[in-house]
């Protein structure tokens, strides 16, 4: 498995912080392959022109995120757009302080396409939207581009495709602005261009600026930005992509909100996009939020506070440990395997190897024996998570290539680590442990 030293730094420096690669998730992608495939399955009804709604619940650090920027790269390579965001005190989905028109905001930056992958992709869209539809008049019409008809062509081809959003809320100050967009794109107008494009990204503050800069007397606010998301999805599909999914994670950040009206505000705008999706008023729009378990089942404070939101969410009489529905809204993240795990730090091991250009020493035993102690810990069943364990595994890795005169094996069995062993009891009656190692702190 050779890969490129750029993406290996990204996978291993990220894993190492503790938070997901938003590059080389293949290389060190294991197990979750009946969630990856559902939420393909919803890939294939939103290309369709459907849309679909689901939550990924898991603990911290169980592979939520990883897993939400997993079917990130795979929906990508589907030619679908992807907006992402984590929620946080200053981004809530409503809020009376901008506070989700701040979440929009970061969806718009984050707006990533497969030849722009790491955000920013708006104006590479409105600007390939336009070419396409230039190329495509040009095929069809035989005509020249500085032929004055030329123009009048294309302008019928940008009013079909526009004019599919005008039934839409907001649908005609939207396409309004397409408009705009394009006469600037063909007069060479950047800044008109940055006008509209500053317009979308929801920057203007005030509709006085927005009509004397714009013509236009709207602005995306915190009450509505929803709206433009499923504008955007139809939109997207007109203009040759095959839909619009927007991945929101830290759910969790709502649940800490002290006042109970704000939240159920923020549920309520849940509700909104859950039903919408469900009953068919969003098209070429798929939602994935994650969360917490406490998070979405807390009664109190959590998700299912909301009673409209808990009656539609929670598990029927049939749900119970060990049964995975996978096409309910709520997906429940379940442990990686003993064995997925192996599999996963023998992939790290590799791409470590390569990036620091050593023959990798660990030896199967030795990956075994780590997994072993990681797994034995007091409560390891129900509080270890992988996030834990990879940490750890680059750390030894980390260990083993700066110091080659330890031996893996000793140090596994040092003091320092064995605490996370099973304990044993020798002839004595002390714990059989190796003090000579005792110096190594991993």
């Amino acid at each position: 498995m050779k890969i490129p030293k750029r993406i290996a730094s990204a996978v291993i420096n990220s894993l190492k912080g503790g938070v997901v690669p938003r590059i080389g998730l293949p290389y060190i992608t294991v197990g979750r392959e009946l969630e990856i495939d559902a939420l393909l399955h919803d890939v294939d009804i939103i290309a369709e022109g459907g849309a679909s709604f689901r939550f990924i619940v898991g603990k911290y650090g169980s592979g939520k995120s990883f897993l939400l920027q997993t079917i990130r790269s795979h929906v990508m390579d589907r030619n679908f757009v992807v907006v992402d965001a984590d929620l946080s005190p200053e981004r809530r989905l409503q809020g009376t302080k901008g506070q989700g028109l701040a979440t929009y905001k970061e969806l718009i930056r984050n707006m990533s396409t497969k030849t722009r992958p790491d955000g920013g992709a708006l104006t590479l869209i409105l600007d390939r939207w336009i070419s396409g539809i230039q190329s495509e008049t040009v095929a069809e019409s035989g005509l020249d581009t500085s032929d004055p008809r030329f123009r009048k062509l294309v302008e019928q081809k940008i009013y079909t495709v526009i004019s599919a959003l005008n039934e839409m809320v907001h649908g005609f100050d939207f396409a309004k602005l397409l408009t705009i967009y394009f006469h600037a794109y063909w007069d060479g107008d950047d800044e008109s261009k940055a006008k509209v494009v500053k317009w979308f990204r929801g920057e203007y503050t005030t509709k006085t600026e927005a009509k004397s800069e714009l013509g236009v007397n709207i602005i995306i606010t915190d009450d509505d930005w929803y709206e433009y998301i499923k504008l955007f999805a139809v939109f997207l599909k007109q203009a040759g992509y095959s839909g619009l999914l927007v991945l929101i994670d830290e759910l969790v950040n709502i649940y800490k909100v002290p006042n109970s009206i704000t939240r159920q505000y923020n549920y309520e705008k849940i509700l909104t996009m859950y039903n919408d999706t469900l009953q068919g008023k969003a098209q070429y729009l798929g939602i994935i939020m994650g969360g917490t378990p406490q998070c979405i089942e807390d009664t109190r404070r959590g998700v299912y506070s909301y009673e409209a939101l808990r009656s539609r969410l929670a598990e029927g009489r049939f749900g119970r440990e060990g049964v995975k529905d996978m096409l309910a809204p709520v997906i429940h993240l379940t442990p990686l395997t003993n064995e997925e795990m192996l599999v996963l730090i023998e992939k790290l091991t590799d791409i470590h190897a390569q990036l620091f250009g050593y023959a990798p020493t660990l030896t199967q035993e030795d990956m075994v024996q780590f997994i072993q102690i990681e797994f034995g810990r007091i409560g390891a069943d129900s509080h270890i998570t992988p996030r834990e364990v990879i940490r750890d595994f680059i750390e030894l890795l980390d260990i083993v290539y700066q110091n080659p005169q330890l031996q893996v094996a000793q140090l596994l069995q040092s003091s320092s680590f064995s605490y996370a062993q099973p304990q044993t009891d020798g002839d004595d009656g002390e714990d059989a442990i190796a003090p000579e190692f005792a110096e190594f702190d991993i």
